[in-house]
């Protein structure tokens, strides 16, 4: 057996339990079971990890940043509820697996991260993929994209020490935004926040430990 074809079983193998692991969580749309199966895991990561690109584990991707595992991206992109007319914000592209996702869910995505490096390869790897409604700009996040406001969904993958109110200024009437609250040390809340008249309705959906958000652009990388 040939090392691609091995990849191949393994990540058929992968996905087959990855989708037993959803299941046992509960009902899982069939648009986003459709999504995942048709954005290739391995072309977002690392040679190395191609044989676990569906486990439930972070796994490391360049400037020292990491993807998260495939239960906690399919379990946000589930919470977000995307619609088919959706604008999307994304705060942290990382290796453009879930923006590309995503893009199979929503209108368009506007995916940005603070590294060039990351940014410029996810652009790469979605224009491979024939993605054309994801625009990745090498951005600062903290405050989210008020400039390209409204969105109807916003998604974080770092965390915010407090609540961010200033995303309800940029979501639109009935909009949701997930993002983790709360200390870089240990655990954070996952939150989905609701926007209801010029308020927020919340939900926790769980717990999980990301980086903290930082402000700015990274230099050099």
């Amino acid at each position: 057996m040939n090392s691609n074809h091995a990849a191949t079983v393994d990540e058929r193998e992968g996905f087959a339990a990855f989708l037993l692991r959803l299941r046992g969580r509960g009902t899982v749309p069939k648009a986003l079971i459709a999504a995942f199966e048709a954005t290739p895991r391995r072309g977002f990561l690392s040679p190395h990890f191609h044989a676990i690109a569906w486990s439930d584990r972070m796994l490391p991707i360049e400037c020292g940043e990491a993807i998260e595992g495939a239960d906690l991206q399919a379990a946000v992109i589930a919470a977000l509820a995307i619609e088919p007319g959706n604008r999307v914000l994304e705060i942290g592209t990382g290796s453009g697996y879930t923006a590309a996702v995503m893009s199979r869910l929503a209108a368009r995505i506007v995916t940005i991260d603070r590294y060039k490096t990351l940014a410029e390869q996810a652009r790469q790897r979605l224009e491979a993929l024939a993605i054309g409604n994801v625009i990745v700009r090498q951005a600062d996040g903290s405050n989210g994209l008020a400039n390209e406001a409204p969105f109807d969904r916003i998604v974080a993958w770092a965390a915010f020490d407090s609540l961010p109110r200033f995303l309800l200024d940029q979501l639109s009437s009935g909009g949701i935004v997930i993002a983790p609250i709360g200390s870089d040390e240990g655990e954070q809340v996952l939150a989905k926040l609701t926007k209801v008249g010029s308020r927020f309705e919340r939900e926790d959906i769980g717990l999980v430990r990301l980086q903290p958000i930082l402000h700015g652009v990274a230099a050099v990388i």
